[in-house]
């Protein structure tokens, strides 16, 4: 079993943009389909175990039950070669063609079986995030018109939020049914949103509360009532609301959450928000998060640029003080990551524009030449893995590395988590009904004389 997570990842986003005429292909933008060899050695020398990767999802998922694996194979079996354990993403901000984009309300059937033969396919594989930073995808798809859909209404972002969540829990299902004891390490953004006045703070709470709602539905975490009317005036039912409470697998979940320097927001009074930098930090929001689910966390994404001053290596230490703090107000914190490998493309505009700029944000550059974080982010994983793995003894993950995956404790561990999977089935929670009027309180009182 291993401990402590040491992450970085490789991304694969893929949106469209520009009305659907374009699709952002990141593995592309980086080199990755050139380099990719290179990058997952990258990866070892930076002493580093678990790589936040997945296919292109439009070059892999050609219809329904139908796929091209031969890249993923290829990249599959050499991650498995190198024994580094995989944290899969299945779906990174766009659909195949074929299925549109997130108002599609077929998506998340469609991804179920996706997601359960790509499980079939490489069953060695345990750590998956079935769809990444679902509250994200919506939000620049269907409220800000930024990607995919391009829309920008509550009721789009709404009904996008629901398709993504739904298509997350049927995949955790139909790799379940495959891998047993697979676990699903959410990477969701944490935000929060400051009032810039106080005729803001009614803009910033709603915010602060709809902020919450992918994973709320995720973990089946019962919304407020205001929350609740504006799910309701955006469309979902309440058999929709209803499959969210009692169908979620929180118990196979690791909240992974995601912080950059523009996770806080600004609100000012007539709803708009801008940047505010970082006034609370990681820490502090994190928290949030915890005590709202109570389940185990991994720091899933940061960055900063790779200035001339150093910036990115005084965020590394600044996050991973923030790390250290946590764990010891008693939050189980199993993991971090630095995202990414390698140095991203456009997206100093968040994807929606293709300029092909490049943003010095990897642990390398683009010519696979190491970068100042890089070097700090290898020194911190040698200087801390040992004691990390020392303290974290009562933590420790139920997770095998690929070369793990044939020794008889972990087919024992499969056979026990079928058993326990079977035994939680008999259990539901009863399902949420309209409220009824008790008769004797349908009429008014008599007026006393």
């Amino acid at each position: 079993m291993l401990s402590f997570m040491f992450a970085t990842g490789i991304e694969n986003s893929v949106p469209m943009i520009q009305n659907g005429r374009h699709r952002v292909d990141e593995l592309e933008k980086c080199g990755f389909y050139k380099h990719w060899r290179k990058d997952f050695e990258l990866v070892q020398e930076q002493g580093i175990r678990f790589l936040r990767y997945g296919p292109p999802i439009h070059t892999t998922w050609l219809g329904e039950g139908h796929y091209d694996w031969g890249f993923c194979d290829e990249t599959l079996e050499d991650l498995k070669r190198r024994d580094i354990v995989p944290v899969l993403d299945l779906c990174h901000f766009g659909v195949p063609d074929w299925i549109g984009n997130f108002q599609n309300p077929d998506f998340p059937k469609l991804f179920e079986r996706y997601a359960g033969d790509f499980a079939a396919r490489y069953p060695w594989i345990q750590l998956y995030t079935p769809v990444n930073e679902m509250f994200i995808c919506a939000t620049f798809s269907a409220r800000w018109g930024w990607w995919n859909e391009q829309l920008s209404n509550d009721t789009a972002f709404i009904t996008a939020l629901k398709h993504l969540v739904k298509a997350n829990i049927l995949a955790m299902y139909a790799i379940l049914d495959i891998r047993p004891d697979a676990l699903f390490i959410q990477s969701e953004s944490s935000e929060y949103f400051h009032a810039e006045s106080p005729g803001a703070i009614g803009h910033a709470d709603a915010f602060n509360e709809q902020r919450f709602l992918s994973l709320d539905l995720n973990y089946g975490y019962d919304v407020s009532g205001r929350m609740m009317q504006f799910l309701r005036d955006c469309g979902m039912t309440l058999e929709e609301y209803n499959f969210f409470r009692t169908k979620n697998l929180r118990h196979h979940c690791i909240m992974g959450n995601d912080y950059y320097v523009t996770n806080e927001h600004l609100v000012y009074p007539d709803g708009r928000t801008g940047p505010s930098g970082e006034i609370f930090g990681y820490h502090t929001i994190t928290h949030e998060y915890y005590e709202r689910y109570r389940l185990p966390v991994m720091h899933t994404e940061t960055n900063l640029n790779d200035g001339e001053k150093g910036e990115a290596v005084t965020w590394l230490h600044k996050e991973w003080a923030n790390i250290l703090r946590i764990r010891r107000t008693g939050v189980p914190m199993l993991g971090f990551t630095w995202y990414s490998l390698i140095d991203q493309v456009d997206w100093d505009s968040a994807l929606r524009e293709n300029n092909g700029n490049v943003n010095p944000l990897g642990l390398y550059d683009l010519d696979r030449n190491i970068r100042p974080v890089g070097k700090a982010y290898k020194k911190l994983i040698s200087e801390w893995t040992h004691l990390l793995d020392a303290q974290t003894v009562c933590l420790t993950i139920p997770v095998f590395s690929p070369s793990e995956q044939e020794e008889p404790l972990v087919i024992r561990e499969q056979a026990q988590a079928r058993a326990n999977r079977r035994a939680l089935g008999s259990l539901g929670q009863p399902p949420l009904r309209e409220p009824t009027i008790p008769a004797s309180s349908r009429k008014l009182p008599e007026e006393v004389a």
